[in-house]
């Protein structure tokens, strides 16, 4: 069982993340560049304070970030495959509580993880180009994860359950994070325009859908597959 979820989980990964980086490099990747042409634009080593007790951004001329090119695409496949393959390992640990029996059902595997992971944190906080102001990291990263593990929680109690009680008991643990507000910088700013923030939330949104959709069926795929064959226990 543990082989063919490491098995299932670095083949999903791999082919997963590979789907990513490529349309993050096509899509995504060029808006970013296009909005750290703005920020560099400003004074190196220069802080903006935009209210009293608010994050600021700073630029540093001495921070290492990989260059244009191999470097980026190298750095950025890295860290795809790492969190690709955390993912997958995720997916057919549940897997085996609750197999798939065909594998078009990893494609619902799929969106509850975009939604969990992807859509439900971003609706508090959106993805954010170079520039931009934010909260507090430490506050938003409890936001995150508390978000996270509340939408895993409702999703499951409204899919798994059967009464209906624990079904609007779901629904309201989804809506809990929201109604608490993700921490936001008391002013707002950017120093990319707004068309290409725009932009970059919808391809954003999109690369990660994609993504998603493409971990849970590949994932489901190989995972029946694994299980129909020597190594099922």
């Amino acid at each position: 069982m543990i082989k063919r979820i490491a098995q299932t989980a670095g083949f999903t990964g791999l082919l997963a993340a590979l789907l990513l980086t490529l349309l993050q490099s096509f899509w995504v990747s060029p808006l970013i560049l296009q909005a750290e042409t703005f920020e560099k634009s400003e004074p190196v080593a220069q802080v903006h304070e935009h209210a009293v007790g608010t994050a600021a951004h700073s630029h540093d001329g001495e921070a290492w970030e990989p260059e244009d090119g191999w470097q980026r695409v190298v750095s950025t496949t890295g860290g795809n495959l790492v969190v690709a393959v955390g993912f997958a390992l995720m997916l057919a640990g549940l897997y085996t509580l609750r197999a798939p029996t065909k594998t078009s059902q990893g494609l619902l595997w799929g969106l509850a993880g975009y939604a969990t992971f992807v859509l439900a944190p971003t609706l508090g906080l959106p993805p954010e180009l170079p520039g931009t102001a934010a909260a507090d990291l430490a506050s938003r990263q409890i936001w995150w994860i508390g978000t996270a593990a509340s939408t895993a929680v409702g999703l499951a109690l409204i899919a798994f359950s059967r009464h209906w009680l624990m079904k609007l008991l779901g629904v309201a643990i989804l809506a809990v994070p929201h109604v608490i507000g993700a921490p936001q910088p008391q002013v707002h700013s950017m120093l990319a325009p707004e068309a290409l923030e725009t932009q970059f939330k919808i391809a954003s949104q999109l690369t990660n859908v994609a993504f998603w959709l493409a971990l849970g069926l590949i994932s489901a795929w190989l995972f029946r597959r694994k299980s129909a064959g020597p190594y099922q226990a």
